[in-house]
C-alpha cells in the first residue's frame, strides 16, 4: 500500500514543521497554529475548517512531536470532530481558529478503561439520550484542561457508556503530575450539569481518534530523538573517533530506525482503516501497541547512547525521553493495549 503523503498533506506538514520550529514553547504558538488554520484541519467546510481528517491531524501532531513544542492540540481537534460529527454546531463556533478551545477527559483511576468508563451519568428530568445530564465521578490526568472552554467526558450511563460536553466554569480541579510536565489536572464531577453528544459508538470513535492522535505524536517524538542521537553520534568523539563509527552504537540507531519505520507503517495502516467497522478498531490497537511499545525502546536508547549528558535535564534529549515515557503510559500503556487487543480478537473469533 502506497503512504506517501498528498500535495495537501505535504504542504500541512511544511507549514507545521515551520511553525513548531520557529515558535516552539512561545506564548505565540497557538495563535499562530488558529490563524493558519491547521487547528481546523479535520473539521468539516461548513465548520471553518479544512475538511481533511485525521490524516492531516497525524501529520500536524508528528511535527509537534518532533519537535516537542507543548500545546494541547491532540485532544482539541479529537474533541472538536466529535462535536462537529454529532451536531453540536453552536460550540462549533470559533474552534477551527482557537478562540474556543476544548480538552478531553477519557481516562480513570484503577481497572476502568477508556471504553468503559466508571464515571456516572445520570438523566435529568429531559430523559435519556438527550438534554441536561449529571456525572459524578473521577478523571485522571486531563490534559491541559487550563484555559479550555468545554471538556469532552466519557461516562456510563445505565443503558452504556457515551460521551458528554461540560462547560469549564467552576468545576474542581486537583493537580495530576505527568512524566512530561504537562499540566494535567484530575477533574471531580459531583453531579456536574453535562449535554449528552453521543453513545457507546461515539465513544468508540473518539477513543479510536484519540489513540491515532498519541501514536503520532509519540512517532515525532522518536523520529526527532532520533535525529538528535545521529547528530550527538556524529560529533561526539571518543578515542580519536566519532562514537557513531563503533558499531555498537550504529546497532543501536539502526533498530531505532526500524521500530520509528514500523510505528510510522503501523500509523497510517490505521487511518487508512478508520471508516472500516471491520477493521478500525483492531488496525488502531495494533498501531497503538507498536507506537507505544517502540516508542519508548527509542526514548531509552537515544538516551542511552547519549551516556552520562543523557540524564542531563539542561539537554534537549532528556525532554524527549520525558515526552516519549508520558505518551507510551497513555491510555494504560503497551500492555493494557495489547490485552485489549487479544480479547477483541478472541471476541471475533467466537
Amino acid at each position: 500500500m502506497d503512504f506517501r503523503l498528498t500535495d495537501e498533506l505535504l504542504e500541512v506538514q511544511a507549514l507545521a514543521a515551520r511553525l513548531f520550529s520557529a515558535l516552539g514553547d512561545s506564548d505565540t504558538l497557538w495563535t499562530e497554529l488558529g490563524r493558519t488554520g491547521l487547528l481546523g484541519l479535520a473539521l468539516p467546510d461548513e465548520h471553518g475548517g479544512a475538511g481533511l481528517g485525521m490524516d492531516a491531524a497525524c501529520v500536524l501532531l508528528e511535527e509537534q512531536g518532533r519537535t516537542v513544542s507543548a500545546a494541547p492540540v491532540w485532544p482539541h481537534i479529537v474533541a472538536a470532530t466529535a462535536l462537529a460529527r454529532h451536531a453540536c454546531g453552536d460550540v462549533l463556533t470559533g474552534i477551527a481558529g482557537g478562540a474556543v478551545r476544548l480538552t478531553v477527559a477519557l481516562e480513570e483511576y484503577g481497572s476502568a478503561t477508556a471504553a468503559a468508563p466508571t464515571c456516572r451519568a445520570t438523566p435529568t428530568e429531559c430523559g435519556s439520550g438527550s438534554g441536561t445530564w449529571r456525572l459524578s465521578g473521577v478523571k485522571a490526568a486531563v490534559p491541559t484542561p487550563e484555559g479550555a472552554d468545554f471538556v469532552l467526558v466519557s461516562a456510563a450511563a445505565d443503558d452504556g457508556p457515551g460521551l458528554y460536553l461540560v462547560t469549564n466554569h467552576d468545576l474542581a480541579w486537583e493537580p495530576a503530575p505527568t512524566t512530561d510536565l504537562d499540566r494535567a489536572q484530575d477533574l471531580v464531577l459531583e453531579s456536574t450539569p453535562a449535554l449528552w453528544v453521543g453513545g457507546r459508538q461515539t465513544l468508540t470513535e473518539v477513543v479510536r481518534w484519540s489513540r491515532l492522535a498519541v501514536a503520532a505524536l509519540q512517532v515525532g517524538v522518536a523520529d526527532g530523538a532520533l535525529r538528535l542521537a545521529a547528530d550527538y553520534v556524529r560529533d561526539r568523539r571518543q578515542f580519536g573517533r566519532s562514537i557513531g563509527s563503533f558499531q555498537s552504537v550504529q546497532h543501536q540507531l539502526a533498530d531505532c530506525w526500524t521500530d520509528v519505520d514500523a510505528m510510522r507503517l503501523t500509523l497510517w495502516q490505521a487511518l487508512t482503516c478508520d471508516t472500516d467497522e471491520n477493521h478500525a478498531d483492531r488496525a488502531a490497537l495494533v498501531a497503538a501497541w507498536w507506537c507505544g511499545q517502540a516508542g519508548l525502546d527509542v526514548v531509552h536508547r537515544v538516551q542511552h547512547v547519549h551516556g552520562g549528558i543523557g540524564v542531563d535535564t539542561d539537554y534537549p534529549v532528556h525532554r524527549y525521553f520525558l515526552w516519549g515515557k508520558q505518551l507510551a503510559a497513555t491510555f494504560g500503556g503497551p500492555e493494557a493495549v495489547l490485552q485489549e487487543l487479544g480479547e477483541l480478537l478472541a471476541g471475533n473469533e467466537r
